[in-house]
């Protein structure tokens, strides 16, 4: 009786796939993101996400909401799931980047700690797994060549969710300390100013001429590139749909490239030394 019972539990049990998509197109998704949607009954996202992979969500029950909205869609995939769904949540990128993994995971705990989901069995609780993606600083780093070849940070300059005065801190910090910077989500018809405060905050540790790479749409259809410095980025267009990456002291451009020297001695034409790691 016991082995029926579990043997049900099992065929019962629902599935959270937590995907990230990449820029969106299937030749930039993983085999296992693309996999984990065609298995998912129930797909669950941003709207604008979800237009990128139509073609893989045909003849599935779509739950989409807008910008702002996530806590509420990201709910729905937990009871979904908790009802014995599979259920994919899609995020641009990847999911642990300035996505949708953290808030699940959170909501889960909440849940399970006011005692909506009883789930102290593991097998009980619905399989959770994150599926990574290529990250937008990864997808823009590779438009511009090579700028995340040493330490760098990646900063929101969003203050939806964080105070400005702490983006404020992380910036001087992470320019102070030389680090490359990627900056998301420079700006917005709400915070059109943010990026030329950002600047400012750059221009007191970093050179006019350090490299800047502004990329938007990185790897999708309508993808741009530039090219410039931190003293001129702001004289080339920058939205919410672009990723900026600028360089630490010792970055150059070379050949319509940013380059960011990992310290490789270069003795000879063709031969390199040096002890970093690959």
């Amino acid at each position: 009786m016991d082995t029926e019972n579990n043997s049900s539990q099992q065929q019962n049990r629902g599935a959270l796939y937590i995907v990230g998509i990449g820029p969106g197109a299937l030749e930039h998704m993983t085999a296992k993101a693309i996999a984990a949607i065609v298995a998912s009954p129930v797909i669950v996202g941003y709207s604008t996400y979800l237009d990128l992979i139509r073609e893989l969500i045909t003849k599935k029950t779509v739950i989409g909401t807008g910008m702002t909205q996530e806590v509420k869609r990201c709910t729905a995939a937990i009871d979904e799931a908790a009802r014995g769904q599979k259920v994919c949540v899609v995020s641009s990128g990847d999911p642990g980047v300035y996505a949708m993994a953290g808030l699940v995971l959170e909501l889960i705990k909440e849940r399970q700690d006011a005692g909506v989901y009883p789930w102290s069995d593991p097998a009980a609780r619905p399989i959770i797994e994150v599926v990574p993606g290529v990250p937008a600083l990864c997808a823009a780093a590779a438009a511009l060549g090579a700028p995340l070849m040493h330490d760098f940070a990646a900063i929101s300059l969003s203050d939806r969710l964080t105070p400005w005065d702490l983006i404020e801190r992380r910036l001087n910090a992470a320019a102070s300390a030389d680090f490359v910077i990627v900056i998301y989500n420079p700006k917005s018809k709400g915070r059109p100013s943010h990026i030329n405060k950002a600047r400012d905050i750059l221009l007191k540790h970093k050179k006019g001429e350090t490299p800047a790479g502004i990329v938007k749409g990185a790897a999708r259809a309508d993808e741009t590139i530039t090219i410039t410095t931190v003293s001129e980025m702001l004289n080339h267009e920058i939205d919410m749909q672009t990723t900026i990456i600028i360089g630490n002291s010792q970055s150059y451009t070379h050949g319509g490239w940013i380059i960011t020297p990992r310290g490789y001695k270069l003795d000879k034409p063709g031969k390199a030394t040096g002890s970093g790691q690959n």
